[in-house]
């Protein structure tokens, strides 16, 4: 059997950054949380009507993401 520690993941020495490999640097928007009301940058053009979250706010809501 191979081994199964995710190798893939260790190549860009863990997180990466908002960097993705095959794409180039991700685009990061300027917004408000809805919980907190800190300003921060989310990966996607916010849209209106729908919550934004800062990462601290979104992992208390999401403890356990599925990446």
């Amino acid at each position: 059997m191979g081994r199964f520690d995710n190798q893939r993941s260790n190549r860009s020495g863990g997180f990466n950054r908002g960097f993705r490999s095959n794409f180039g640097p991700r685009e990061m928007h300027k917004a408000v949380c809805d919980e907190c009301k800190q300003e921060c940058e989310v990966p996607f053009k916010p849209t209106e009507g729908k919550p934004v979250y800062c990462r601290d706010c979104f992992r208390k809501k999401n403890p356990n993401p599925r990446f």
